[in-house]
């Protein structure tokens, strides 16, 4: 979404397909026609525009949206984004008319209720700034709200090398935040059908599978860096996705909406660079313009993304029914309720990596030998051995026979321990989760699916088999076929020989970032405050109340706070030698005729006592690959505070630290569509 650089002003040259606010004036110059000869004239351009309106509608309807809905759209100022507000405010305003004049009537006083456009200036270029304003002023001009956001780089701008990638991450986080803050739940994305084209030759170089060919997701779920949560109750928070151009060519965003409504657009310099992988797939694909090459490639794409939801589908099922998630973290998979269902390895390969995703919590997904080895390891009946891949350490469960495997996290020094802190007005109160329409449009959307029947023709084929398949079931042509086999090929000997001399330069060396990443693995919260840990677990220390008196451990704890950390072998020898200790020789704090220091020390050493008994009890129930990723609280010195997982806590006011098992992306990753 980065404020494109050139400005392209409506041309003077007529445009090869008439705009349709001018063709009544049009049709007052033609009097050598006949009257029918007009009418069919103005029918065959005017139904153009009332199609277009209708299949964005129904686009928006397959995601479950309704012209009341509170919607974001995401500007760089393209013509991509420029059309979809025009299609986008002509569907919220439910006119008859003609999009241009529908538009363009509204003017800056009469906004469209519920819009919000987001113009995300990334200030990589001096004149973003500029631009940004620009685009702005435009976009209020067709009578849309706008805000410009400017994004802040505190630790540099990103080098030429992860500009793209960089750029767009701030971007969606953005997005993302203003879409919160503004109580908006649905952000409108402008891609189309040609970068669904570029992405499919893009992956196809780097050797994706059928659900990667299968590109951007019609609708998806983004969550947010924190989770809603109240008390002992918490959710994943989000807002979705949708991209209803999908099905839309970029010649329709310049010939067919931007220009017949006469409106501007700009773009941006870069996106002729050769430097980016996406640019050079782009140039190359204008050559290979004829409409067949392009309705074969579309046809390909579509059959890769009727495969991938009914393998969606399917995963979602197999989950339900063959996963059990714990509270503690961790989840165990039924190998026999897997092994009746005859599960094929394509739908396999996406269930398990869910599942393992889900656990770990890590964005990049599980891919290549890793895939296989997951396939392998759970196809196996019983059980006898463990695996560590993608963040989890899989094992036989306890008392189980091999019949059920548990996915627990996996505690790797390869990925630093994280712990952000909660906004203090992000959670608390009686209110527990802010009303939103998304649940509602969810549900719509998921019924719109269970109504759709797709093909899947490359469920049983390997990876590499993608085109020859589509070459043999008649959607390739031969020289369709030929065509991106070579585009495949150019862009994948570049990638591997820019992949070789990155790798030669770093030699192995980890880089500041990740040495400075690694450094801080210390995360003191204090008395009152809330965390979120590795993404996993929301850690709550409630302060205390007035009057409730002090003692050693909670004294310190309020002018220090505590470390956040893994639980480690030594922690549950700890409790062990605890709980062992004679209570006789400590007693009830009422009993001793100490001084007020030692009374406090004695209340709190009986306390520790009697809750290390309790939680030794409870740790029984945790298996011990589950017990290393549960957060631990301990003081300066390391000795263990709390464990509030086992409801282990030295003191009384320790116990008002919880722990809530509230993962940041739900299991499955959240409703996606790939209509």
């Amino acid at each position: 979404m980065a404020v494109r650089g050139l400005l392209m002003p409506f041309p003077n040259t007529a445009p090869s397909h008439p705009a349709v606010a001018i063709i009544p004036a049009l049709i007052s110059c033609l009097g050598k026609f006949s009257g029918a000869r007009r009418a069919r004239f103005y029918c065959r351009h005017h139904t153009a525009e009332i199609d277009r309106r209708d299949k964005f509608a129904q686009r928006m309807g397959a995601a479950g949206l309704k012209p009341h809905h509170r919607i974001a759209i995401a500007v760089s100022g393209g013509p991509d984004s420029m059309a979809l507000c025009v299609l986008t405010a002509d569907w919220k305003s439910d006119n008859l008319v003609d999009s241009a004049t529908s538009v363009t009537t509204k003017g800056r006083s009469n906004h469209v209720d519920g819009l919000l456009a987001i113009v995300v200036d990334h200030g990589l270029r001096p004149e973003s700034a500029e631009e940004a304003d620009l685009v702005r002023n435009r976009v209020l001009d067709m009578g849309i709200k706008c805000q410009v956001s400017h994004c802040e780089w505190m630790d540099g701008k990103p080098s030429p090398g992860h500009l793209q990638e960089a750029a767009r991450n701030k971007r969606y986080e953005t997005l993302q935040n203003i879409c919160i803050q503004q109580q908006i739940s649905i952000l409108l994305i402008a891609h189309h059908a040609d970068d669904q084209a570029e992405l499919f030759i893009l992956r196809l170089s780097r050797n994706s599978g059928v659900l990667g060919l299968a590109g951007m997701s019609f609708a998806s779920q983004m969550f947010s860096q924190f989770p809603d949560f109240c008390g002992q109750e918490s959710r994943p928070r989000g807002i979705l996705i949708v991209r209803p151009l999908l099905d839309f060519s970029k010649e329709d965003m310049y010939d067919q909406i931007c220009r017949s409504g006469n409106q501007q657009w700009v773009e941006d310099p870069t996106n002729k660079s050769p430097v980016y992988a996406r640019n050079r797939i782009r140039m190359s694909l204008s050559n290979l313009s004829s409409s067949i090459f392009k309705t074969e490639l579309e046809a390909t794409i579509s059959a890769c993304r009727g495969t991938r939801l009914l393998v969606d589908k399917f995963c979602n099922l197999l989950l339900k029914q063959a996963v059990t998630i714990m509270p503690h973290g961790y989840a165990v998979i039924d190998l026999e309720t897997l092994r009746a269902m005859e599960v094929k390895d394509i739908y396999l390969a996406k269930f398990v990596t869910s599942v393992v995703q889900f656990i770990s919590q890590k964005h990049r997904p599980v891919r290549g030998k890793a895939v296989k080895l997951l396939q392998s390891y759970i196809r196996t009946l019983p059980s006898k051995t463990s695996l560590t891949v993608g963040g989890c350490y899989l094992c036989p469960a306890p008392g189980s026979k091999g019949t059920k495997v548990l996915v627990c996290c996996s505690v790797n020094l390869s990925f630093p321990v994280t712990m952000k802190l909660f906004h203090p007005f992000s959670y608390g109160g009686h209110n527990c989760f802010p009303t939103s329409d998304l649940e509602q449009i969810v549900k719509e959307s998921e019924a719109y699916l269970d109504r759709f029947t797709s093909d899947a023709p490359f469920s049983d084929i390997a990876t590499e088999s993608v085109l020859i398949e589509a070459k043999k079931l008649g959607i390739l042509s031969h020289s369709t076929y030929e065509s991106i086999v070579t585009l495949q090929q150019e862009e994948s000997d570049d990638f591997k020989s820019k992949a070789v001399s990155k790798f030669a330069s770093k030699d192995g060396i980890p880089s500041s970032n990740d040495a400075a990443a690694a450094a801080l693995n210390n995360f003191v919260i204090m008395p009152g405050q809330v965390g979120y840990f590795m993404d996993r677990f929301v850690v709550d220390w409630k302060t205390r109340c007035d009057g409730e008196g002090d003692c050693f451990f909670s004294s310190s704890c309020d002018e220090r706070g505590a470390e956040v950390r893994h639980m480690v072998d030594a922690d549950w020898l700890y409790l062990s030698d605890l709980s062992k200790k004679n209570k006789a020789n400590v007693g009830p704090p009422e009993e001793n005729n100490h001084q007020d220091d030692d009374k406090c020390s004695s209340s709190s050493n009986y306390y520790g006592i009697l809750s290390a008994s309790r939680a030794i009890e409870c740790l029984k129930c945790i298996p011990v690959a589950a017990r290393r990723s549960m957060p631990v609280l301990v003081n300066a010195q390391g000795l263990v505070l709390s464990i509030p997982s086992i409801g282990f806590a030295q003191c009384p006011h320790l116990m008002k630290v919880s722990v809530v098992f509230s993962p940041r992306i739900p299991l499955g990753g959240g409703h996606t569509s790939f209509l």
